[in-house]
This record gives structure tokens, sequence and C-alpha cells, in this order.
């Protein structure tokens, strides 16, 4: 039986009419033919590698697009006819499609379901052996819904789940979910409960506002368990460390089941039944090699011509699947080696496996075997080939095909289309291998120029979606020769939903080697990711130690920005003391360094934080002077959202026109993108702002502004259109319909685990109840108001609180409705100008 990982595949006997992958390539068969070339001059010819075509003219795989074009190109075809089969062998039905290095699946069409998530590793074709404990897995399943599966590396741990996985997948088929634990992976701490359970909510698509942000493992474990309930889902949890790490992520009430794999025996999870795995037996050993090697049985393959050698190779491998499935491709890809000189070639190393891994490694040339050695350095669970190609400063068509031959030799995997992962052995292998034949400076710079990749790649996917005023470049470190290509935001939310660990242990590299440049920078790209899919909680943390960075590199333009920066993440998490001081510390620095574009974002982010305090003319002034500023540094959709702060802030003031007035303008500066901000609250603002002059047109605007914010995934924003859609239909009489949008805001803001965001709507949702003849409903939501807004720092709430109950208490309790009246003209006392 065979380790995780991709394998070679046995290439059955198929009818070309039952299977268009065959027939597309007998098809390709003929133009080889007609072409009159060998396979190497060909692949030479169309810029392949040989093993690739070999793959593409036996069936193996299917070839992408253009390859097919290019093959009919060099014999002078046209490809159009051939275009229907291709699509049939990329997408067969009604089989699910095959496994494709280069082939992208098909996307679902516009508005379609998704299908439900399947994260399973490929299942190995030639499963051998293990029929008793495939069959334990199995039974505990069905009366536990938990088993674990223990055994030493390279036993086959991985495999046997997976399979088990698969053969259940028809019974659970809401998701197949799996997640590498790394419990045992060298240079890497096992996997905290935290993100794991996040990865595995991630994976069912559980909207991030309805993760928990704080309170620990606790609030995480109970979301995941209340998830799985209502639904019938398998998941591979692999590599565990021990039963702390993985007691968390065991499913609770419901069908769903996990398979758990782990090099201990878990004894602290008492209740979940283990399976153990020993090495295989010499039967199973000598089938795998067999099949490994494409050896045909009978009398004449070559295992079965030198048994005595053949026995030795087993012994050499020590009979674990991992080891056995390298030698087998060794002396598959060797057709004139003998199995003696296999043999020979294992015993030359120190060990069984790593005598495995070193067979396979001498066969790679000089480049491919660096690249093998440095890929033992990268740290993150997948990989992509524009790290690998930044890793190896080599083009990017260079590392994809070196990526392609280390799938050949079985030392790279590839569990997903562009996504490439080494198996931990391999991975401790190449990491030793690194750490003996390059030197330290070698190694340093390899992982620097890892570093400069992931800082230019988050700041081109921030630019696909700039959401405030525009991204600027990076300034650490080199810019790689290609970077990927973000059609529009969503795709840049894709690739750091990926990509989010790796940028994670980027950071954490950043800041251990003294990168300081790259620890300021990397954070600062990932805002508006973090403000789509991630917690406020997580990105001050990364700004306090971004803020420290800066100190050490001594920029006063970097620590100016790392300032505001951390000021910007304590406003949004409602810690306003914090963010003034932060804020206060950035302003000189800000003028030391003389950039204008960053002297108006913290103008403007100073002028958020003054009006919420409760001032009413600084925040006018400060609005004013960033638009200015925006527009002397070339900024205009910047200088766009000045003005629309700058509307809204008269919109409060019930300045109804020259709101209006100001809306209008920035909704006709230009975007891209219909979401950004600037013309999200210019939309709001307007149909506030002539809800009673023009209450159809009033409801269009906050209808648009609604699909909007829904459409961009940003569920506070999403949140603050519902409620100011309450208060518009609560202007022009219709209370019920207002009352359901409060509430449907609310139930977003109970979702977003971040109380401090209530602050901004309690008092609408208060008025409004008060109007539809709600009193006890609206006194309860503007004392909790009055509650959470001196904590917060946010004085005007804290008066509009006082005067909300007052409204209340008239005609049940004067003298006390008098009194809140007192205190919030006192707090208006307070904040008015000197």
């Amino acid at each position: 039986m065979g380790q995780k990982g991709r394998t070679p595949v046995v290439v059955q006997q198929r009818t070309a009419k039952a299977d268009p992958q065959d027939e597309l390539a007998a098809r390709l068969r003929l133009l080889q033919e007609l072409s009159g070339r060998g396979v190497r001059a060909l692949a030479r010819d169309t810029g392949l590698s040989s093993s690739s075509l070999s793959r593409y003219l036996s069936g193996q795989s299917v070839p992408p697009w253009p390859v097919v074009i290019e093959l009919c190109r060099l014999v002078k075809r046209d490809p159009r006819p051939l275009r229907p089969l291709w699509a049939r062998a990329t997408n067969p039905l009604p089989a699910p499609p095959k496994a494709s290095r280069q082939v992208q699946p098909p996307s679902p069409p516009a508005g379609a379901p998704l299908p439900p998530r399947n994260d399973l590793p490929r299942d190995v074709p030639d499963f051998t052996g293990r029929a008793a404990q495939l069959a334990a897995v199995l039974d505990a399943v069905g009366s536990s819904r938990v088993v674990a599966v223990d055994g030493m590396a390279g036993v086959g741990k991985t495999c046997l789940a997976v399979h088990a996985a698969h053969r259940l997948a028809a019974e659970y088929p809401d998701a197949q979910l799996y997640l590498d634990l790394h419990g045992f992976t060298e240079g890497r701490e096992p996997l905290d409960p935290d993100p794991a359970l996040r990865a595995l909510l991630a994976a069912l698509d559980v909207p991030s506002e309805k993760i928990p942000q704080e309170g620990g493992v606790e609030p995480l474990a109970a979301c995941w368990r209340s998830e799985l309930a209502g639904r019938r889902a398998v998941v591979v949890l692999d590599n565990a460390a021990g039963a702390d790490q993985v007691r968390p992520l065991l499913p609770g009430a419901g069908s769903s089941v996990a398979l758990i794999t782990s090099r201990n025996r878990l004894l602290g999870l008492e209740e979940v039944p283990p399976v153990s795995l020993d090495v295989l037996t010499p039967e199973e050993s000598a089938e795998l090699l067999a099949r490994a090697s494409g050896d045909p049985s009978g009398p004449d393959g070559r295992l079965a011509r030198d048994p005595q050698a053949a026995a030795e190779v087993l012994r050499l491998c020590g009979h674990l699947p991992l080891a056995l499935r390298l030698a087998g491709a060794r002396l598959r890809h060797r057709p004139g080696w003998t199995v003696g000189i296999l043999a020979e070639r294992i015993a030359e190393g120190a060990g069984e496996l790593d005598s495995a891994l070193a067979m396979s490694v001498r066969q790679l040339d000089r480049a491919e075997r660096r690249m093998f050695r440095l890929l033992g350095l990268l740290s993150g669970s997948s990989f992509d080939e524009y790290v690998a190609a930044a890793l190896a400063d080599v083009p990017l068509r260079g590392a994809r095909t070196m990526l392609e031959d280390l799938l050949d030799a079985h030392l790279v995997q590839q569990p997903s289309a562009g996504r490439y992962t080494l198996h931990d052995l391999v991975h401790q292998y190449a990491h030793r291998a690194a750490a003996e034949q390059d030197s330290a400076e070698e190694r340093a710079q390899a992982l620097g120029r890892v570093l400069d990749y992931y800082v230019h790649a988050a700041a081109a996917a921030d630019a696909a979606m700039p959401y405030v005023s525009g991204s600027r470049a990076p300034s650490a470190g080199r810019p790689p020769a290609e970077l990927p290509r973000f059609t529009d935001k969503h795709a840049a939310l894709g690739w750091f939903a990926t990509e989010y660990t790796n940028l994670m242990g980027a950071f954490e590299l950043a800041v251990a080697t003294g990168a300081d440049a790259h620890a300021c920078e990397l954070p600062r790209f990932m805002r508006a990711f973090f403000a789509r899919r991630c917690g406020t909680t997580h990105l001050n943390v990364l700004f306090e130690r971004s803020l420290v960075a800066a100190q050490r590199l001594g920029d006063s333009w970097q620590l100016a920005e790392a300032h505001s920066d951390l000021g910007f993440a304590r406003y949004n998490a409602g810690r306003m003391a914090e963010a003034g001081a932060a804020y206060e510390a950035a302003a000189p620095l800000v003028s030391q360094a003389g950039d204008t574009r960053s002297e108006a974002d913290l103008i403007m982010r100073r002028g958020h934080l003054r009006w919420d305090e409760g001032d009413v003319e600084e925040p006018f002034e400060l609005f004013r002077r960033a638009g200015e500023l925006y527009a002397a540094a070339g900024c205009p959709q910047g200088a766009a959202h000045a003005t629309a702060d700058e509307a809204w802030a008269m919109l409060q003031l019930g300045r109804h026109e020259e709101a209006a007035r100001l809306a209008r303008e920035v909704l006709d500066v230009a975007h891209a993108d219909p979401a950004w901000p600037a013309a999200l609250t210019a939309r709001i603002t307007l149909g506030m702002a002539i809800v009673h002059e023009q209450p159809d047109e009033a409801a269009q605007h906050l209808r648009q502004a609604l699909e909007l914010a829904r459409e961009d995934g940003h569920k506070h924003n999403e949140a603050w259109c519902l409620n100011c859609l309450g208060v518009a239909l609560r202007e022009t009489g219709r209370h019920e319909e207002a009352l359901a949008s409060h509430r449907q805001a609310f139930a977003l803001l109970d979702e977003l685990f971040e109380e401090h965001w209530k602050i901004h709507f309690l008092h609408a949702y208060g008025e409004t109840c008060r109007l539809a003849g709600l009193p006890d409903e609206a006194l309860r939501l503007h004392r909790q108001a009055l509650e959470l807004a001196p904590k917060l720092g946010y004085r005007h709430k804290e008066a509009l609180a006082h005067e909300g109950i007052a409204a209340v208490l008239d005609e049940t309790d004067p003298p006390a409705a008098a009194d809140h009246r007192a205190a919030a003209q006192a707090i208006r006392q307070d904040l008015a100008p000197a």
C-alpha cells in the first residue's frame, strides 16, 4: 500500500468510446505519427518535458488546450475539431474529472450553488493490502463515528485513512475534508487547535462573521461542532501530534465522522477506537513494488527473474509503502536496470527511506536537485510554482518544468491543481540535504527571495481590490520576475485565503530574521483581506509587531505608517483612546517624512476618530484637508472618499441638501469597483438625505448599496446598510418594514463577535422601536448603548443614548426623563468647541 501523494498510474485497457481521455490520447498519438518525431524531439519542439508529453500520449493525464493547439500547429492541422473531445476528457460525465496537474476545472455558472467541499487527496489507484485494517476502520466509524489510525512514519496511515474516506464519501455527501495537523513536520510547530478550527470552518464556507474571534479554543470548537451537527461530513485529521491537539476538532452531535492519523497512539482519546498499522507483509510489499514499478506479472518480469534481489529491495525498503513506491518508480523509469542494480543503489544510502529518497534525487539534474533541496526550507503546508520560482531564483517556466520532473520522481506531490507539497519524510530529507549541501548564505538568500515574493504578491493582490485610496507599491526587497495575475477582487481574496498560512509564516520569518521592512509592509497589504475575512484581534497583533520592526528599522516613513496602521487597527477594534495615541505618535513622523499620501491617510483616520468621539467641528476640517492632500498627491479616489465622509457627517447634522450635493459628486467619480467605500458611503448618504422629498429614488439608492455590500462580502457594511434602510423606512412611516430591516442588521452583528460595532446602530434601532409603539424594547436598546458608549469612548453616542431614554420616559417618568436630558446636555456642552 502506498503513502499519501502522487503515485504511478496503472493504465488499464479501456475502450475509446468509454473514455474520452483515452480517445484524445489516441488522436494525439496520430498527430505524433504525422509529425515523424520521437517523444523527446516532439517534447523539445513544443516546449514540454518528455515525461509530461508521455503522460498525454498514454492517456494518463489530459494536456492543457494550448498544448493541443501547439501539437496541431506542428503538423498543420486544425485543432478545432478536437475541442469537444478535449472538453469531455477534461470534465467527463457522469464520472468525476480525472486528476490533472495543469487543467483547471471549469467554473460553475454564475449564481449556481457551489458543490460540496471535497479536500481529500487523490486516492491511489493501486491500494494494496490492508484488507483487515480497512475493515476495522470502517467498522469503527460505523459504531463510534471516530477512529484513530496510528503507526510508524511511512507505514501508510494517511493512505489508509484517505482510501477509507473515499469509500465513505457517498454516505457523507455534505463535505469531505482533509487537514494536515503537522504533528511531525520538521522545522514546523504542530498546528494549534485555534488555526486548525478556523481552517476547518473556512472549508465548510462558514461566514467569517459566524466564527468567534475571541474567547479561545472552546467557542471555536463549539461553532465547529454546531456546523457539523447539521451535516453528513467525513473529516480526515492527518498527522496529529497528540490527543490534546485533536480533541477540540472532533465532531459532536450529528452524523459526521472523523478519521485521525498519528505516529503516536492517542491514549488520551479513550473513547476513540484505535487501528494500528505495521509494515506490509512480504507478499503485500512484493505486490506494491511490482505495481509501482509497472513490472509485468509472470516469469518474464524483472522482479520474477531475480527473486533474491527483489527480496533484498523489500528488506532495504523496510516494507514501508513510501520507500517501496519510490523504489518502484525508480525501477519503472530505468528499463535497462536489473533489480540487482536497484538493490545496490538502495544499499549505498544510509537508511531505508533515505536510501530510497537519495536514489530518486540522483536521477535529477543539478538544477532539479537544488530546487528539491530548497523546497525543504519552506515551512508552509503547500506552495505554488511562483513561490518555487522565487525560492530557486529561476524563471517561472523553468520552475514549472522542474516541479513536473519532481512529481514524476515522487519527490513532490500535487494535492490540487496548481498547488504542490512535500510529504513530511521527504520534506525532512530535503531540509537535511539543504543544510548539508547549501551554505548558510545560500539558504538565507533563498528564504529572503521568498519573503520578497510574498510581500510583492500581497501588494499585487491588494491592488486588485483597491477599496479606499489605491495601493502603494511595496518598497521591501526585490520584486520577483513574475507574479500571479489577479483579474478581480474575488480572485485576490481567493489567493489571500489560499496563501493565508504561508503569509503568516512569511511574517514570522521576517520577524525572526530581522527583515524589518517586510514585517512592516506585509500586514499593510492584508488590511482589506482582514476586513472581509478575519477579525480585528489578529490584525492588532500584527500591527503591534510591525511597529516594533519599524522602530528597529529607524525609517521615519515606515515608523509613521506603522503608528498610523496600529491606530487604524485599534480604531476598528473599538479601542478609541489607544487609536488616538497611535495617531498622535504618527503625526510628527508623517510631517518629517514629507509624504503627502501618508499625511492624507492619517488625517482621514483622525477625522473618523474625532467624529466618533463626538466632535462636530474638527472632522469637517480634517476631511476637507485630507481631500486637498489626496488631490495634490494625484489620488482622486482618495479625495472622493474624503468628500463622501464629509457628506455623511453633514447628514448627521441635518444638513441634507449639502449632504446630497456632495454625495452626488462622489458618485460621479469613476471607479472599477462599484462597491468601493466612497461610493457606498455616498449612496447611503444620498438615500438618507432625500428620503422625504424623493422616497422612491432614496429606496433605490439604499437597496443598491445593500446589494453592493453583500456582493463585496463585507458584513459590517451590510449591517450598516440594513440599519440605514430601517431609518429611511421609519421616516416614511413604514414601521414594520423598518423593524425587520433593523433586526436583520442586528442578526448580522450578533454573528460578528465584535460587540463594539453595535454602538453605531443602537440609537437608530431604539428610535424605530419607540415610534413603532415598542417603548420597552426602545428603552432596552438605549440603555444598552448607554452602557457601551462610555467603555468605548463614544461621547456623542452616550449623549444620544441619554436623549433616547428621555424620549421614552417622557410619558411615564418625566423627572427621570429630565435627568437624562440634563446628562445629554452636559456631554454636548463638554464636546462643544471652545
